[in-house]
């Protein structure tokens, strides 16, 4: 399984489409007007002989519908030697699937792979040049600093993969600074979109601590994000909440007195197995206080 960074330097693009219109203007890259996006299946395999996956594959046109172009995004964190020819079956497929013209977008965060990325790579015997395959690369040369707060808030996704991008350099504690700054003032849900993709975007940098001082939200499930640790915490805290509730309801349920003593001592055990054990004891005890023994 790709790493969860690996994954945020594509998935921006599929959930923010809009982030296209400036990337392409970077690229130098013509983008029909008011473009209409649809996310693809990445799955470029053939009956199945070995299985190949680009990591996003968006088809961009006009919005009347008329003939765009297919655009295979590959996250790339490092040379590759075998990428090039894996690359153009990926372009030669999407072509050929889809019947219209094909780009690759390679995304980098790091300077030497974004040089390596953008090629020429000439496929052919020594000597003869069979197939050239030149991809887009963005990468920390092109991708802009924004360390602007009112350009952040103008364009949240460009901001965020600025900070992704740049998550190495030493402009990064400004850039994120900044896209903290701006997303004060963004909707609830694009506060929590854009605070936890960049969290994951970032890996295992200095900068995610630094975005984690900046920004505790949270959007995606799974990726052991701080948010997503604390409301873990509160999760289980709300289990033994529950559980100790359910043993103080049962003994309540037969009538049998409890202190306050030992109503004290059950809301405050921090041991759901402990609890699951008085919880089992109520219901045969005599006395409120034999839960707590092992006689039962």
């Amino acid at each position: 399984m790709v790493t969860s960074h690996h994954e945020a330097a594509h998935r921006i693009f599929q959930d923010r489409p809009e982030l296209l219109d400036p990337v392409f203007r970077i690229l130098g890259v013509p983008l029909p007007e008011k473009a209409a996006v649809e996310v693809l299946t990445a799955d470029v395999t053939e009956i199945r002989p070995l299985e190949r996956r680009v990591d996003s594959v968006l088809r961009i046109g006009p919005p009347d519908g008329s003939e765009g172009f297919i655009l295979a995004i590959e996250a790339q964190g490092r040379r590759d030697p075998d990428k090039a020819i894996s690359w153009a079956y990926y372009l030669s497929y999407l072509k050929s699937k889809y019947g219209c013209p094909a780009l690759l977008l390679v995304v980098c965060q790091d300077k030497a792979t974004a040089n390596w990325a953008a090629g020429p790579f000439r496929l052919g015997p020594e000597g003869w040049t069979a197939l050239s395959l030149h991809p887009l690369v963005l990468g920390p040369v092109n991708v802009p600093v924004i360390t602007d707060p009112d350009r952040a808030a103008r364009n949240l996704a460009l901001a965020t993969f600025s900070a992704i991008t740049h998550g190495s350099d030493q402009e990064a504690p400004a850039i994120l600074e900044t896209l903290a700054r701006a997303l004060n003032t963004a909707d609830p849900e694009s506060i929590a979109y854009y605070s936890e993709l960049l969290e994951i975007g970032l890996g295992n940098t200095p900068a995610r601590d630094i975005w984690r001082n900046l920004m505790p939200r949270t959007y995606f499930p799974g990726r052991g994000t701080l948010i997503e640790q604390t409301w873990q915490e509160g999760e289980a805290q709300g289990r033994l909440q529950e559980r100790a509730e359910s043993v103080l309801r049962v003994l309540e349920q037969r009538k049998i007195p409890v202190s306050p003593e030992i109503r004290e001592r059950v809301l405050t055990c921090t041991y759901l197995d402990t609890l699951g054990q008085w919880l089992d004891r109520a219901v045969t005890v005599s006395t409120a206080e034999e839960i707590f023994t092992n006689g039962y």
